[in-house]
């Protein structure tokens, strides 16, 4: 069996964004292989405790995924900063005698942003809409690579780690099979030290956030990269409580015209045609939004990543660019707009080296600084009574149940499969245990008495 067929049966999705299928994205012959090491957002630890203790597996992995895509330049992309995991990563090169090379970046954000590390590695800017592979490269999540060393071992990808930090008692990695619930590795961090709080699933920047009452019934899927306790009155979770309305009113009245959005927005300074104060003045002078909708300047909304620089670092009057960017594409799809893919070239600009934006000066401005030093070294592992699998943990068709209530499963096998001819990834059982629960769009097991 090759390597490709081994990741489509492990299931195997991208951890640490929207979970597209593995196997699809590295069905490919590329000059340049880069793993993601960066972990974008501020305050996440799970990567760094994977290179600190994972390393020998982790460059396994690449070499094997190396040959697969034939890459001719594999790389390693981490921040600089990560002295310990940089040498963990080269005793393991060194070992295996392998041609991985690490690629040191600045400590900066969006650096674990796809399109931002391939400019920084390879040079290349990758077009607007377009995707790594436009410019002779693949990118991996450096957990995702862990997953792929384990299904090389015939190993399903059913278990998770994750950061569990902030407002937590004690700040750890966790273990998980998919399915745990969410309060129950918070109670595995220690439980919250605040009585009145938050939950950002993932991280800071770009995560989505909760009320305390909301994750009762929210669990862990392969993309949940953290989570993340926060005080109800930091700045972080007022930015995220304005409505819609006001942010609007906001952006017509309040813009200065200073362009700094601009300035300092990582996908323009890669040369991509985006100029979020363009769209925030012309949101100003709209007679109507049918009209400014038509607008070229304001259809680059479309490209933006929502990386939340903008609002969180540059605009000097408090205001949301990243949010009316939302906003506008959300309007625009339904119209049916789709932004067109450009034929031409483009280049980053002379001063994106100097425009960068430091992540700890991102984590000051929200408001969780007392938390972006936290050193986090242990690892435990959770095993629940339950777990309530979701059927679709990916981009793509949910996969189809194949058990029914009352069967026994054993930990990785095989509980939701792709449906034929569709985009999707195969889910396995996390637990060892009785199916007492299943429905189209989750599969729940309860563990064996042991």
């Amino acid at each position: 069996m090759g390597l490709l067929q081994e990741i489509k049966d492990a299931g195997i999705v991208g951890c640490g964004g929207a979970g597209f299928p593995t196997h699809v994205k590295l069905s490919c012959t590329v000059e340049y292989l880069i793993i993601n090491a960066a972990e974008c957002e501020p305050l996440l630890r799970t990567d760094r405790y994977l290179m600190k203790t994972k390393a020998p597996e982790i460059i396994t992995a690449v070499e094997l995924v190396a040959n697969m895509v034939k890459a001719q330049k594999v790389f390693i992309a981490l921040k600089e900063t990560y002295t310990e995991e940089i040498e963990s990563l080269e005793r393991a090169v060194a070992s295996a005698k392998s041609n991985v090379q690490l690629y040191k970046m600045r400590n900066f954000y969006p650096a674990g942003d796809e399109q931002i590390m391939v400019c920084d590695v390879t040079g290349h800017t990758v077009p607007p809409t377009g995707i790594p592979l436009d410019v002779g490269a693949v990118v991996s999540n450096l957990a995702t690579t862990y997953c792929i060393y384990e299904a090389h071992q015939k190993l399903p990808f059913t278990h998770k780690y994750l950061t569990v930090t902030g407002a937590a008692a004690h700040p750890t990695i966790l273990h998980v099979p998919l399915g745990t619930s969410l309060p129950a590795c918070i109670e595995a961090a220690g439980g919250s030290l605040l009585t009145d709080y938050h939950i950002v699933v993932g991280g800071p920047m770009m995560g989505k956030f909760f009320s305390k009452e909301d994750i009762a019934d929210m669990v862990v899927t392969k993309t949940t990269s953290g989570i993340l306790i926060v005080p109800d009155d930091t700045e972080l979770v007022r930015r995220k409580s304005v409505p819609l309305k006001t942010i609007l009113n906001r952006a017509k009245a309040s813009c200065i015209q200073c362009s700094y959005c601009t300035q300092m927005c990582p996908r323009y300074l890669t040369g991509h045609p985006l100029q979020p104060h363009k769209i925030m003045r012309k949101l100003a002078y709209a007679e109507n939004l049918d009209f400014i909708l038509e607008d070229k300047d304001v259809q680059q909304a479309m490209i933006c990543s929502e990386c939340g620089l903008c609002e969180t670092y540059a605009c000097p009057m408090g205001l949301a660019p990243r949010q009316v960017n939302v906003f506008l594409k959300d309007e625009l799809r339904k119209k049916q707009f789709r932004y067109p893919k450009p034929d031409a070239t483009f280049h980053e600009l002379e001063e994106r080296s100097y425009r960068r934006a430091p992540s700890k000066k991102m984590a000051y401005r929200l408001g969780v600084a007392q938390y972006y030093d936290y050193r986090i070294d242990e690892c435990i592992e959770l095993t629940p009574e339950e777990v309530t699998i979701p059927l679709s943990q990916h981009i793509g068709a949910p996969s189809a149940p194949v058990v029914a209530v009352g069967d026994s499963v054993t930990v990785g096998q095989l509980i939701g499969a792709i449906p034929e001819k569709s985009l999707g990834a195969n889910i396995h059982a996390s637990l060892d245990g009785q199916v007492t629960a299943v429905s189209d769009s989750s599969v729940t097991i309860r563990r064996s008495a042991s």
